[in-house]
């Protein structure tokens, strides 16, 4: 196993470290916990990078990291709505794009289309990070910039899903419905 696979693994070790600490929940552990999340979310910027530079693209780590990836930040969604901090809506909304996604993505790939991820998409996922990083660093981070923060990702989670379906309508062949 790659060195970018390890730290994909490494980050799925994290997510019930993780929940175990925020479910904890004393300062200390919430604390904790929010750091176990940053260095998790680092791991997933990492190991794409020790990829691309490396040349250690696998298919395991196509199939592993954007599961890895949405297992960390859904788990912190789930939490955050759990402790009242944020909407279930806007949790509902992410999550039902994430699953279109990886759906469309997997009819495109049995199709032998490859639907990269977009600089859209990105956005949309510093932004998701961004919030819940200040959402569970808070109070020592202000609360109310990761609410806005959130709303934002949202948005963006809305506008990166159907800016993928446009670009790659073709994939669906919605002439054969």
């Amino acid at each position: 196993m790659n060195i970018a696979n390890k730290l994909t693994v490494l980050r799925l070790v994290l997510v019930p470290v993780f929940v175990i600490l925020m479910l904890i929940n004393t300062a200390a552990s919430v604390r904790i916990g929010a750091i176990v999340f940053v260095v998790a979310s680092f791991t997933d910027f990492l190991d794409g990078y020790l990829a691309r530079k490396h040349h250690l693209v696998t298919t395991f780590g196509k199939f592993l990291d954007p599961l890895a990836d949405k297992i960390l930040t859904i788990s912190a969604f789930i939490l955050l709505v759990e402790n009242g901090v944020i909407p279930a809506w806007g949790v509902i909304i992410i999550v039902a794009r994430e699953l279109a996604i990886t759906g469309f993505r997997v009819i495109a790939a049995s199709e032998d289309v490859t639907i990269a991820a977009s600089p859209f998409g990105k956005i949309k996922t510093i932004t998701q990070l961004a919030s819940l990083i200040v959402l569970l660093f808070s109070p020592l981070l202000p609360q109310t910039l990761g609410i806005v923060l959130f709303y934002i990702a949202v948005v963006l989670t809305v506008a990166s899903g159907i800016d993928y379906f446009v670009k790659n309508k073709t994939v669906l062949d919605l002439s054969n419905m």
